[in-house]
């Protein structure tokens, strides 16, 4: 199965359309936010029901440039994971919204443990004791705290150590996460495979490839893409 994985748009629709031979041949596009310009959220919702219509089967949380009401927006659309487990070809998919306090100049900055609550729905759902999370996919604007994803310079790093002990203890099968631009990269947290794609509005994105191996899911691979 083939995913597209996006982040960052901030209102460069065009790039986006760019892509489109991408998304025909994707199963499903996976967005980690921000929508709207820096400084501009007005743009966001526009740039939601564009990309709603472009994508089939988009799963999308807020970034923190994207205002907070624009949840219930991508919710109507049918387009959000944040706070949420959708199902989809037997993956699960549950993500989370906005970026960790930082300047204070954009919409949708949040403190660590309150972007994590976003996650509760997994916690609550009862299926972590049943080990079936080899098809889980988190969705993450706000980087975990690791060696690339969520580096702005060299030795310099701004990831959330919280949400990197979420990825140890509930070992998902992929995490993508954005919001760092200078980011841009792939590793892994364990056996979970993390995935910044940098910004689509800088021409930039990611295709995975996974496959469901007996009763688990695992990455093929991923790919770092530029248009």
């Amino acid at each position: 199965m083939k995913l597209l994985l996006i982040s960052d748009l901030h209102g460069n629709v065009d790039n986006l359309q760019k892509l489109d031979g991408e998304i025909k041949s994707a199963a499903a596009v996976l967005f980690a936010g921000d929508f709207s310009k820096f400084q501009k959220p007005e743009t966001g919702l526009p740039c939601a029901e564009k990309m709603r219509e472009l994508c089939p089967n988009l799963f999308s949380v807020l970034g923190n440039c994207d205002e907070p009401d624009l949840l219930e927006s991508i919710e109507k659309l049918d387009i959000s994971a944040q706070r949420s487990l959708a199902s989809f070809e037997g993956l699960v998919i549950a993500g989370s919204g906005g970026g960790s306090k930082f300047t204070g100049e954009t919409p949708n900055e949040r403190d660590e443990d309150d972007l994590q609550t976003d996650f509760d729905v997994i916690k609550n759902s009862g299926l972590q004791e049943e080990g079936q999370w080899s098809n889980l996919i988190v969705i993450s604007h706000n980087p975990p705290k690791a060696q690339t994803v969520d580096s702005p310079a060299p030795n310099v790093h701004a990831g959330s150590q919280i949400f990197t002990d979420f990825i140890e203890q509930t070992k998902p099968l992929a995490v993508l996460c954005g919001h760092i631009h200078e980011g841009r990269g792939a590793e892994k947290i364990g056996q979970t495979v993390v995935v910044n794609p940098g910004p689509l509005c800088e021409g930039n994105y990611a295709v995975m490839e996974i496959e469901k191996d007996g009763e688990n899911w695992r990455v093929v691979d991923a790919q770092l893409k530029s248009l």
